[in-house]
């Protein structure tokens, strides 16, 4: 667990997904259509609410990010439509301070998700992408170049429809004991 400020973070500097659309530059589309095509099965909102009410999911993006671009929309979605989450973004390069905190092998990898309890105490974090994907690109990231990697990952989420991503984001929060 990190000592951020989550709570001022959240406040001041956290934007709700509509908002963050109207400023992307880039892959707009793609945030658009994966968040309108998302549908998010009982399952997901059931297990959202688990915990109650007040469970904020904190997303670390920036448009430009195509894993980003894949999930953050499906969890988008979930905050919508549940009523007991809530979910808005900061953008990496605005919060290197944020982004520090959850390094990947190192790397400014993102997405990160962090979830929040309704004090903004951290539950936990997840990201840069699926498992099973991750795994994936991390045995093939030396022998296929980036832009040969992407359109097999592109192919992996729109088969996946973000179903392991919701997956693993309330499989975080059903671990984390209330």
């Amino acid at each position: 667990m990190t000592s951020l400020d989550f709570r001022t973070l959240w406040e001041n500097a956290a934007i709700p997904y509509e908002q963050f659309l109207t400023g992307i530059e880039e892959n707009a589309s793609l945030w658009r259509g994966v968040y309108r095509l998302a549908k998010i099965p009982n399952w997901a909102h059931e297990l959202a609410c688990q915990r109650g009410p007040g469970v904020r999911l904190l997303a670390i993006v920036e448009d430009w990010c195509g894993d980003a671009s894949n999930t953050i929309p499906i969890l988008a979605r979930l905050g919508d439509e549940a009523d007991c989450l809530d979910m808005r973004v900061i953008l990496r390069d605005e919060h290197p301070d944020v982004m520090d905190q959850y390094l990947t092998n190192g790397s400014r990898s993102i997405p990160v998700v962090i979830a929040l309890d309704q004090d903004f105490h951290e539950l936990g974090h997840w990201g840069p992408r699926p498992a099973e994907i991750q795994q994936w690109v991390m045995e093939n990231k030396d022998t296929i170049p980036s832009k040969e990697r992407y359109p097999t990952v592109r192919k992996w989420y729109a088969k996946d429809r973000g179903e392991t991503t919701l997956k693993e984001v309330l499989g975080m929060l059903e671990r984390v004991t209330t």
